[in-house]
């Protein structure tokens, strides 16, 4: 079975690609230089894809002529507190990104004869975006069977969705299971030599690794107040 992951390089997508190598017989990893505000989850995703052996292409397209985005254009990523991650779509949300994205997943799976693309989309422990959602998810199924010559024969390309319904912990607890090297991985939605530990993504993922009772390998410039007390109990 072949199969196409998108991958971003943030620790959803490195974990979703774990699980696809392990249920794949050929992998190919699809990155995306789309104009975000820095290249470092690029770099992970290289270095993931070389971590485990599979084809990996990175396509060029610039969303920043789209733009409404934090992550494409000049506007301040956001600072929340958990509490307010739960309750509204921020401006980091990318407008249509998951459709374009699955999109050029699509024909590229129809060009390599591919019978799956995995995503690492989640709907519990996010931030709110509308196009992580499974009823989303459910929508561009339709769409890939509808759109696609492999649809019209029979052979409709299916859509994984392998970490929608878990928490950030459950995702980390499943990637810890099958080795994924969280070192490698970049999460935070600024691109300093550290993660920032403010941002939205910075706060879900020291949160689900929290929670999963392991202590996050990347290093951050600062520590939520919720982390800082975790670490403190965890060493004592």
């Amino acid at each position: 079975m072949r199969c196409v992951v998108l991958l971003s390089g943030g620790l959803d997508s490195a974990t979703t690609l774990a699980i696809a190598v392990n249920e794949c017989d050929e992998v190919h990893a699809l990155s995306f230089d789309y104009g975000q505000r820095h290249s470092r989850e690029l770099e992970s995703a290289k270095r993931i894809a070389r971590h485990y052996g599979v084809v990996h292409k990175i396509i060029r397209l610039d969303m920043r002529a789209v733009g409404g985005s934090a992550l494409t254009d000049d506007i301040e990523v956001p600072e929340r507190t958990l509490e307010e991650i739960e309750n509204e779509i921020p401006v980091t949300y990318v407008p249509a990104r998951n459709t374009i994205f699955l999109s050029y997943a699509l024909g590229y799976a129809e060009v390599i004869d591919g019978d799956r693309i995995y995503i690492g989309v989640n709907a519990l422990d996010y931030s709110g975006y509308p196009d992580c959602r499974p009823e989303y998810i459910k929508a561009f199924q339709e769409v890939a069977r509808l759109g696609t010559k492999r649809g019209v024969e029979g052979r409709p390309i299916k859509i994984e969705t392998p970490l929608i319904n878990l928490t950030k912990a459950e995702i980390i607890k499943r990637g810890m299971e099958l080795g994924v090297p969280y070192e490698l991985t970049w999460s935070c939605y600024r691109g300093g030599e550290k993660a920032c530990g403010r941002c939205d993504s910075c706060l879900l993922r020291l949160k689900g690794f929290m929670e999963a009772g392991y202590e996050d390998p990347l290093e951050y410039e600062t520590y939520p107040d919720f982390y800082r007390r975790y670490l403190e109990r965890r060493r004592w």
